[in-house]
């Protein structure tokens, strides 16, 4: 049988599909597409096979550190509700079930935006990648190379992200290979979480031992003035330029030791994290008695984070509330989420209030939302 036989047969074949109802259709084509894909010379290449599944079957990543500012989450709506889907969600199978490796704001889109979730039915084109590498180190990487292949990440996620790879007894070695960064990268962020343990594989990691230091060093000197200019670019860490930021060591921040970086809590599950910090959020009342606390009571934390223009200091006003309320780490900020816009929008203005009498207590000019928000920063690290 030759291939105008082929195609032939299958057309006949395929009449029969009329018939069916769109759930039966969908998936029906589905398994023929399965079918095809088996046969095809790209069958190791996940986008040869794109398959349309239930929403309700997708589930977000909670470690993804893309970011989109809303303009351009409007004009992605635009995108999909003009052009349609050009792109499947990349995803990672489970038990029938799939999580989001790429395409967090697609897949966000299609069950959101109630036109175009009528019009593709409450389903979502995706293709499924990483069918052999199950593990949830696995599934970062690859989102984390899907981002920075196209250029779009947070650095404080990715600081997160390489906080929790470090936790996973990954190192440096294999994050720069994974991830494609060098290894002066991941120095980088690790210096912006500030945490000791981030650098125990480096070669220096010895010399933060006292009995390790010998007679070799220089003695150091506090005055500045006996360094020239190019000593003192030399020991600077990321987003320095802002002469009026304030640094502390990590062992000094207050929210360090409450538990603001563990990544568990013992006793509690993530959704219970995550519905306490939704519930401390939408009681502006409560929020504000805490957030109150946390700029009087935690000295050298405010000074060290609420001082970097450069991040989210409204976001950090938010988890250092929580952490300081009930001792939830950050890494159940996604509690944020659960809150509809209005009580988003209340949460935010807040926490500006709380910041900016924090700076008018420290001679510091008060700030915009935007300001806050960081949306105004410039970030040199790649």
């Amino acid at each position: 049988m030759d291939k105008k036989d082929i195609i032939k047969s299958a057309e006949n074949l395929f009449v029969n599909i009329k018939s069916l109802n769109d759930n039966d259709k969908i998936d029906l084509i589905n398994n023929l597409r399965i079918l095809l894909h088996g046969y095809s010379p790209f069958k190791n290449e996940p986008v040869d096979c794109v398959l349309w599944i239930p929403s309700s079957k997708i589930t977000s990543n909670d470690y993804n550190p893309n970011k989109v500012a809303p303009p351009e989450m409007k004009l992605l709506e635009h995108s999909i509700r003009e052009d349609g889907y050009t792109q499947p969600i990349v995803a990672w199978e489970n038990n029938d079930n799939y999580e989001v490796i790429d395409g967090f704001h697609r897949n966000r889109v299609g069950k959101e935006v109630l036109d175009i979730n009528a019009r593709i039915k409450n389903y979502l084109p995706i293709t499924v990648t990483n069918t052999k590498r199950n593990d949830r180190k696995d599934r970062i990487a690859a989102t984390i190379r899907h981002n920075r292949a196209r250029g779009k990440h947070v650095v404080e996620g990715m600081s997160d992200i390489i906080l929790e790879l470090k936790n996973r007894n990954w190192s440096n070695d294999r994050i720069a290979r994974e991830l494609g960064m060098d290894q002066d990268e991941i120095l980088r962020l690790c210096q912006i979480t500030g945490l000791a343990a981030l650098f125990e594989d480096q070669e220096f990691s010895k010399a933060w031992d006292i009995e390790n230091l010998s007679d070799e060093f220089n003695e150091l000197n506090d005055d500045i003035s006996a360094y020239d200019e190019e000593e003192i670019n030399s020991v600077r860490t990321a987003n320095t330029k802002d002469e009026n930021r304030i640094f502390h060591n990590w062992d000094k921040w207050e929210c360090y030791k409450a538990g603001f970086y563990k990544t568990t809590i013992e006793g509690k599950t993530r959704g219970q994290c995550e519905k306490a910090y939704r519930d401390l959020l939408s009681d502006p009342n409560k929020f504000a008695i805490v957030l109150n606390k946390v700029i009087n009571e935690w000295k050298n934390s405010c000074e060290h984070y609420l001082t970097n223009s450069a991040m989210n200091r409204i976001a950090w006003l938010g988890q250092a509330a929580l952490c300081y309320n009930s001792g939830i780490p950050s890494t159940y900020r996604n509690g944020f989420n659960l809150l509809d816009k209005q009580q988003q929008k209340i949460a935010n203005e807040t926490a500006l209030i709380y910041l900016n009498k924090w700076l008018s207590n420290n001679n510091r000019p008060q700030v915009s939302m935007d300001e806050a928000l960081g949306h105004n920063r410039q970030v040199d690290l790649y």
